[in-house]
């Protein structure tokens, strides 16, 4: 078990094991999880809202659900939720200064089984203002900061879920993820992150019929992410497009005997030596586990990306203009305000058009990749690590600096592929920062188990990330 003064970064599936084996109460865990969010939230700032007093009521009724042996899969964790996630009674605000006072009148459905799954939620973490952004700052909330250097951004828009996660600040926390929203704060943070297919984790409207997004597990380790997967995943009455029951195996086997085709620059990013470096090192240890690897080089170019923002300014332009009441546009991030009037209005022909591309993506992964006999893709998840905590907010800032965030995110072509399940995973730390570098593993149409088997396979070479690393913010 973790000595007391580093009981906060136990795993989930350690700390279910220990309440179990009645080694440790989950009131004890909560209590040196909100301790160590006392300790590191003035610096972070990762949390909007927190209910800590309700949260250690629940951990002792966990302790008594154990005692009974009546326990659910999640009994006892400290859940961070990302604020855009509606949970009843509780503030959802979008990161916005027009919904600082929303309060959801009804919980999501995964949010939901989450609950029903036995995780106490102790705190609701920091979005970018709807969600729209690769870094985490807003007017209502401040800047969320990264706690392995807090100069550098904790990712977006899941950073208050990732900053919380590597500050040991909680157990478990969801992302959601509609162009790396997941993985962007994973990698920065040195997390477990997952963006499973569309489909797996049902969504409310409109988010349900948007194939580039997806929800999903955020975590320190392998098997705490499918344990929290497990938790979330599966079909919904109400929504058509979730897919069939799906379970992953819990531990998680290693994928000895896997082959893994590899892209340092998925075509066209421009990768920094630091990352670059970082992935050798990764796909060594890989071999060292028994996966193969060979390079391969994908025709991808910047239409890419192009195609990614023809669809997002279609999609985000118009549900976001029917959220906005009429005049609040001077309480908007200045963020918010340069997309709606410098992105250029959408037709429809052009977003159908979009999808041509996409096709194209995906025709040259089955060519080169899951129809060349490799289980499996990996590559970058971000090209660099230093990018600002405060990136764009400063009054006389580039609008370029948002606007071009996707240059360094390697992420949002695996939305585009959104039947592709995708988990990034840390693979080491960057010398000129300190921060993590994150590795992407991309498995074939509604294959969660792939690249979660790599996954496994890798932490068990190097050890998970957070018993080698840890941020000194606060002490270990």
């Amino acid at each position: 078990m973790s000595s007391a003064t580093d009981l906060h970064y136990l795993s989930a599936t350690d700390a279910v094991d220990l309440f179990r084996r009645r080694e440790l109460s989950p009131r004890e865990l909560m209590e040196a999880v909100i301790a160590r969010a006392e300790r590191v939230e003035p610096t972070i700032n990762a949390f909007t809202d927190t209910f800590f007093e309700e949260a250690l009521e629940a951990a002792g009724a966990a302790a008594d659900a154990y005692t009974r042996g009546t326990t659910r899969p999640l009994e006892g964790l400290a859940l961070a939720v990302k604020d855009e996630v509606h949970i009843e009674g509780q503030r959802a605000t979008e990161g916005s200064l027009l919904f600082a006072d929303q309060v959801a009148d009804g919980t999501d459905p995964f949010a939901q089984r989450l609950i029903d799954a036995g995780a106490i939620v102790h705190a609701r973490t920091t979005t970018p203002e709807f969600s729209m952004a690769a870094v985490t700052w807003s007017l209502l909330h401040g800047v969320t900061r990264n706690p392995w250097n807090p100069d550098f951004t904790c990712g977006g828009s899941s950073g208050g879920s990732g900053a919380s996660l590597a500050a040991g600040s909680c157990t478990l926390a969801t992302g959601s993820d509609i162009a790396g929203s997941i993985r962007i704060p994973s990698s920065l943070n040195g997390l477990v992150g997952f963006k499973p297919p569309w489909g797996r984790v049902p969504e409310v409207w409109p988010w349900n019929r948007e194939a580039y997004a997806a929800s999903g597990p955020m975590a320190r380790t392998v098997n705490d992410s499918a344990l929290f997967e497990n938790a979330m995943a599966g079909p919904l009455e109400t929504d058509m497009f979730a897919l069939e029951p799906y379970r992953l195996p819990e531990p998680v086997p290693p994928g000895r005997g896997m082959r893994v085709a590899v892209s340092a620059d998925l075509g066209y990013f421009d990768v920094s030596s630091e990352v670059a470096e970082a992935m050798t090192d990764a796909v060594a240890a890989l071999a060292a586990a028994g996966i193969e690897s060979e390079p391969v080089d994908l025709d991808w170019t910047e239409e890419a990306r192009s195609t990614a923002m023809t669809h997002l300014n279609f999609l985000s332009r118009s549900v976001l203009t029917a959220m906005l009441p009429e005049g609040g546009s001077g309480q908007l991030t200045s963020y918010i305000r340069t997309w709606l009037e410098d992105s250029p209005e959408v037709s429809v022909a052009q977003w159908w058009q979009s999808w041509e591309y996409g096709d194209r993506m995906y025709s040259e992964m089955q060519d080169k990749v899951f129809g060349a006999g490799f289980d499996a893709l990996v590559c970058p998840t971000l090209t660099r690590t230093d990018i600002p905590a405060d990136l764009g907010r400063a009054a006389d800032a580039d609008p370029a600096e948002l606007r071009d965030q996707l240059d360094f995110c390697m992420t949002y072509p695996f939305n585009i592929l959104g039947r592709l399940p995708v988990m990034s995973v840390p693979i080491g730390l960057a010398g000129s920062t300190g921060m993590p570098i994150g590795m992407q593993i991309v498995g074939p149409v509604n294959a969660d188990v792939v690249p979660y088997r790599v996954a496994a396979s890798l932490e068990a070479e190097q050890g998970p990330f957070f018993d080698t690393y840890r941020p000194a913010l606060g002490g270990n």
